[in-house]
């Protein structure tokens, strides 16, 4: 184990694993060594690509970090959110409304792999089953943390929950702000796409959908 002490942080590098402690605050990241090396070439001859110098001192370490990130903002595909949900499943006698809403997302469009971010919103009604409420989110992240579209990624969370919990329905809901039309293309700052996925009694009966719009809109804290 190498470590370093750097301006107030302890850098700690073992087996692909960078943890930094600053303070109190603690953040573990995990990459595969093998695989960070094989982006990190690629991303080097892409700096050559478009013209850079990838001697020059600001330049030297990028390639890596870019491979780190990249394996950090596409992480999702190492889960299977079902197996996050089966995890924490438990039998509850409740047959009401569950929301967790403004859960963050970041996802890559996977069309220019340009950042879209936003929140999530997910409401269910369960039928003997509820799952952890922070397994939701994990869902959303999971999915999230892919190559993805808008669209698609609203039916995968609402698709899971569906086929792991069997729920009496599923609702959700996903406003993002999408840097392709911010960035180049269109080139609109302040358009917000909103996508919508719906099971059960949220598709079937209005004043439950409507419910969910509601709750997901009000400002209860």
């Amino acid at each position: 184990m190498e470590k370093k002490k750097k301006k107030g942080k302890l850098e700690i590098v073992n087996n692909g694993i960078d943890t930094n402690e600053d303070f109190g605050y603690s953040k573990l990241e995990q990459y595969n060594e093998e695989t960070t090396g094989k982006l990190a070439h690629h991303y080097n001859e892409i700096l050559k690509l478009l013209g850079e110098d990838v001697t020059r001192e600001g330049l030297l370490d990028t390639p890596k970090r870019v491979a780190r990130a990249i394996q950090y903002l596409t992480h999702g595909y190492d889960f299977d959110p079902r197996d996050l949900l089966k995890a924490s499943k438990f039998r509850e006698d409740y047959q009401q409304m569950v929301l967790v809403k403004d859960i963050e997302i970041y996802s890559l469009c996977e069309h220019h792999m340009i950042p879209f971010y936003g929140k999530a919103h997910v409401g269910y009604i369960p039928d003997k089953y509820i799952t952890g409420l922070s397994k939701i989110a994990r869902v959303v992240d999971a999915y999230s943390r892919r190559l993805q579209v808008q669209e698609r990624l609203t039916t995968q969370i609402r698709d899971c929950i569906q086929e792991t919990l069997d729920p009496i329905g599923v609702a959700v809901v996903i406003e993002a702000h999408h840097m392709c039309m911010q960035m180049r293309g269109i080139q609109k700052q302040n358009s917000v796409t909103t996508t919508s996925a719906f099971t059960g009694a949220f598709m079937k009966t209005e004043k439950t959908r409507e419910e969910f719009i509601h709750l997901i809109g009000s400002k209860l804290h």
